[in-house]
């Protein structure tokens, strides 16, 4: 499995530093009546599949080692706030180069044993506030028994079946949704968004926001229609 992940990243990667350039305070604001396909954020060709069900997916492409993701973290939590009933949002880690490898498969070991909410921002934190050299997944598996899950199992999941094939989903979808940064935002894995392209982080969220109403509007049109009949 490991041998089999291995060659996937390396066809994936394409630079040793994939994290966007942080754009949070825009000198030029976007505005919403303006967002352009193009400009503002791409289309996804073809469109790839969501996991969310009828609801709208809003999917943050992120890595723990980025520290502009690590920016972003507040901004995410509003964007989850700020969301309508018919979206949900999602993580999924990227694997740019090796060095982003062990985080990836510690997001996926986390969630796979119910941890993820309580360590998710102390993971951040650990990396980019107390700049810990957390580099290793032995060196992660130490972090994560600091929080309470038992090390062995912790290791054992992140070498699990699921987490790799958790791992190779992610390394494709990344590519097929033509992400070469972090972080950036798929919606309904048709519309892909960065904080440069939308004109900062405060930003982004509402192009996000206008990009979920977009496509619920669209996939609500039909059954509109069909009622009137």
């Amino acid at each position: 499995m490991f041998k089999r992940l291995g060659l996937l990243l390396a066809g994936l990667m394409l630079a040793s530093f994939a994290c966007a350039d942080e754009v949070v305070a825009p000198a030029t604001p976007a505005s919403p009546a303006a967002w352009e396909a193009g400009k503002n954020y791409f289309l996804v060709d073809p469109p790839q599949p969501t996991s969310s069900g009828d609801k709208v997916e809003v999917l943050e492409i992120f890595s723990y080692a980025c520290p502009h993701c690590a920016h972003f973290q507040p901004y995410a939590e509003q964007l989850k706030q700020s969301l309508p009933a018919y979206a949900r949002f999602g993580y999924m880690p990227a694997i740019f180069n090796a060095q982003w490898e062990p985080y990836a498969r510690a997001f996926y070991a986390a969630e796979s044993l119910g941890a993820l909410d309580k360590t998710h921002q102390a993971l951040f934190d650990a990396l980019h506030r107390d700049h810990m050299p957390l580099r290793s997944i032995e060196d992660l598996a130490s972090f994560y028994a600091e929080h309470g899950i038992d090390r062995a199992k912790f290791l054992s999941t992140a070498s699990s079946f699921e987490v790799e094939s958790k791992l190779s989903h992610a390394i494709a979808i990344v590519k097929a949704d033509g992400i070469d940064g972090t972080p950036s935002i798929v919606v309904a894995g048709k519309y892909r968004v960065t904080g440069q392209s939308a004109g900062g982080y405060p930003q982004m969220i509402e192009l996000v926001n206008f990009l979920v109403n977009k496509e619920h509007g669209a996939s609500a049109k039909p059954a509109k229609a069909a009622g009137k009949k």
